[in-house]
C-alpha cells in the first residue's frame, strides 16, 4: 500500500464526518487528531519514537478500548489533555474541588494539539473511524512520514470542497526535478511566499 492509496482510505473517513455533521472545513482537523494518536502509537511500538510520547492515558489503546458513550468521552477528555498538558480531576476528600495535574510539557506535542476539540456527537462514527485506522497498515505511512499523508488530505481537501478554491499543491515529481536543477546548498537562503506545507 503506498501513500496515495493510504490518504485515499483516510479520504474516504470524511463520509463517516459527514453523517455525523462535520463540515468539509473541518474534515483534515477531525481526521490528523485521531491520525496523530494513532501514529505515535504506531512509531512507539516500531522503536521508532524516543521523544514526542504522548502522555499516559492518552494514547491510541486507551482509546481502542472503549465504546460507545465512554468512547466519546474518553475522546474528549484526552484531546482536552493533549492540548492543555492537565489533566483535571475531582479531589475524593472534597467533591465541590477539583485537582489540576500537569501531564505533559511537551512543546510540540501542545502546539500540535492547541485547542483542540471534536465536533463528532455519535460515538458509533467515532469508533467507525477507530476501526478503519486499525485496519489501514501503517508500513508504507511510516516509511514515507505523517507529513506526507498530511499533505495528501490538504490536497484532497483543497480539490475536492469549495473550501480549497484558489489552493494548488505543486505535484512531488515536479519538486523533484526543480530541486535537482537549483541544487540547493545548506546555509543558502530562498524565500516562497506561499509555502503551503513547506514540502520544498
Amino acid at each position: 500500500m503506498n501513500n496515495n492509496d493510504i490518504v485515499q482510505k483516510l479520504w474516504n473517513l470524511c463520509d463517516v464526518l459527514r453523517d455525523d455533521g462535520i463540515n468539509y472545513s473541518d474534515y483534515v482537523t477531525e481526521l490528523v487528531l485521531l491520525l496523530f494518536i494513532k501514529m505515535e502509537f504506531e512509531n512507539t511500538e516500531a522503536g521508532l519514537l524516543e521523544k514526542h510520547k504522548l502522555p499516559e492515558g492518552c494514547r491510541w489503546p486507551d482509546l481502542n478500548s472503549k465504546s460507545g458513550l465512554s468512547l466519546l468521552t474518553e475522546y474528549k477528555r484526552i484531546l482536552f489533555i493533549l492540548s492543555t498538558g492537565k489533566e483535571i480531576s475531582k479531589d475524593p476528600n472534597d467533591a465541590d474541588k477539583t485537582i489540576e495535574k500537569v501531564v505533559t510539557t511537551d512543546p510540540l506535542i501542545l502546539a500540535i494539539y492547541a485547542d483542540a476539540q471534536t465536533r463528532l456527537r455519535e460515538p458509533r462514527h467515532l469508533e467507525q473511524l477507530i476501526k478503519s485506522l486499525d485496519g489501514i497498515d501503517w508500513f508504507s505511512a511510516r516509511r514515507d512520514g505523517l507529513g506526507d499523508l498530511y499533505e495528501g488530505l490538504l490536497e484532497k481537501n483543497a480539490s475536492e470542497t469549495k473550501s480549497g478554491a484558489g489552493q494548488y499543491f505543486t505535484p512531488r515529481p515536479l519538486i523533484d526535478s526543480i530541486i535537482r536543477c537549483i541544487q540547493p546548498q545548506a546555509g543558502e537562503v530562498i524565500q516562497d511566499p506561499a509555502a503551503g506545507t513547506a514540502v520544498f
